[in-house]
């Protein structure tokens, strides 16, 4: 595998998956703006997703780019990062004692190519005390988080058990990466 990975993010959860999977890659945070007027989940991921990794891969041609983008849906709302506690907590009494989705878009770009794909796994949490959410929100985790947590860390006691990728719900379901790497030739096993 004699090429160059970047990664379009500086989310230390996807930097950490793609580590594990034993990528070799340098670290671009795109300068994107990530608003969008899209309201379907599928399309928001997918989205940003192609605007972060264009964005790289623009200035880096040769390199084979890979960005991704994950929202948290619950009644039909997308749930981004918090803007502060009081909505952090919100979110978090929301997701509690229910099902919810995360959605995952990963594009790939690769020799003047794009190849999108979407990830959904269903999280279901345990039923939150007000204690457990003021407990959780004084951890710092929730603020960088779609859905306000992270299953990763301290989050992970409030998920009774999940359907589908669990690291789709960090961030970055590396499977799927996979198998959108081997569309463009490249095999990371």
């Amino acid at each position: 595998m004699n090429r160059d990975f970047i990664l379009a993010s500086a989310s230390p959860r996807r930097f950490e998956l793609l580590r594990q999977v034993g990528l070799s890659f340098q670290s671009i945070a795109p300068a994107v703006d990530e608003s969008t007027d899209l309201t379907d989940p599928i399309e928001i991921v997918s989205e940003l997703s192609v605007r972060k990794a264009s964005a790289v891969a623009r200035s880096n041609p040769l390199s084979v780019v890979i960005a991704a983008d994950t929202v948290v849906v619950v009644d039909g709302i997308v749930l981004g990062k918090p803007k502060g506690e009081a909505e952090a907590g919100e979110m978090l009494r929301k997701l509690s004692g229910r099902s919810h989705f995360v959605f995952t878009g990963v594009t790939v770009a690769c020799d003047g190519r794009m190849e999108t794909a979407i990830c959904r796994t269903e999280v279901f949490f345990k039923d939150l005390s007000e204690e457990t959410i003021s407990a959780y929100l004084r951890t710092g985790e929730p603020y960088d988080k779609a859905g306000s947590y992270g299953i990763q860390g301290k989050g992970a006691l409030l998920v009774d058990h999940i359907d589908g990728d669990y690291a789709n719900v960090v961030g970055l379901p590396v499977s799927m990466l996979d198998d959108l790497l081997r569309e463009f030739g490249i095999r990371l096993l």
